[in-house]
């Protein structure tokens, strides 16, 4: 009800008529000697009761549904809905194009890949796996850290023949930078190597919201993008710009609640992201020996 707003709404999803919901509601008001909501011209809001009440069941409904997967999960199959939270850039360019490895071993997985910066909070059950750029804080998790990844700045071949290649910082003042628009949430240490390509007052430049546009500004030779270094693994035309200018470096962690220790889907999710962490090592380890 507290959900749906509305008796029309909450009859929908229950079934039931809005007299029989209504009549629901006041034997709980009834036996709680309490007023759980307030009417008004738009529908129906939790009173204060009401929000203790909502936030108590609401827990025990996350609760139920943690077991409730937990029970479905066998020891021979996998399936039902795994929801994996990660940033808007990495989930985009480097975790999406590899789930199709994931799907061909099991295909009845059904995987909620939610791209947000917003971190989720993984205990109250509002995700189940997540990948975060920088070591959770919160307790009862069970964390692995993947690998660590810099901002570097990269051009395409075909930009940098047109518009020569910067020799030392100094240089960027006569090139387009792409870096994500400084408003953006996003990872400190690309902010701050933003930040710093951006003092030596370029007289254009492209602002995105995330690294997937920058990376397709890039790509488009539009000018010199700030991006992670992981995409060169799948875009190995990207070409390094002034190798001495990077950001700190940034751990990338994989989390999961301890509650899900033993969740089949949890378990295949986690050995696919450490196979693929160890492919793309061992792609950058033979890059990096035949540069």
């Amino acid at each position: 009800m507290a959900d749906a707003g509305s008796l029309t709404h909450a009859g929908d999803a229950l079934h039931l008529s809005q007299s029989a919901v209504s009549r629901q509601i006041r034997a709980l008001e009834d036996v709680l000697g309490t007023t759980l909501f307030h009417r008004h011209a738009r529908g129906l809001i939790l009173t204060e009761q009401g929000e203790l009440l909502f936030d108590a069941t609401s827990s025990m409904a996350k609760k139920l549904d943690s077991a409730s997967a937990r029970i479905r999960d066998s020891e021979e199959e996998v399936l039902g809905e795994l929801r994996v939270t990660t940033p808007t850039g990495f989930g985009t360019l480097w975790l999406a194009p590899r789930l199709i490895k994931l799907y061909e071993k099991y295909p009845d997985l059904k995987i909620n890949l939610m791209l947000e910066e917003r971190v989720l909070d993984l205990p109250m059950r509002e995700a189940d796996v997540a990948i975060r750029m920088k070591e959770p804080a919160q307790a009862d998790l069970i964390r692995k850290r993947l690998l660590n990844i810099r901002m570097r700045l990269y051009a395409t071949p075909q930009y940098l023949e047109q518009a020569g290649m910067p020799q030392k910082i100094e240089d960027l003042a006569h090139h387009r930078m792409i870096c994500q628009t400084p408003s953006t949430p996003q990872v400190q240490a690309g902010a701050q190597l933003g930040q710093q390509v951006l003092t030596y007052d370029q007289a254009s430049t492209l602002m995105v919201n995330n690294y997937f546009g920058v990376l397709q500004g890039v790509l488009n030779h539009i000018g010199i993008g700030v991006l992670p270094d992981y995409l060169t693994a799948d875009f190995p035309n990207l070409q390094l710009v002034l190798p001495e200018l990077e950001s700190v470096e940034v751990p990338v962690f994989l989390a999961y609640p301890e509650e899900l220790r033993s969740s089949r889907r949890v378990t295949v999710f986690r050995d696919f992201i450490q196979e693929e962490i160890l492919a793309y090592r061992r792609q950058k380890s033979t890059e990096t020996t035949e540069g």
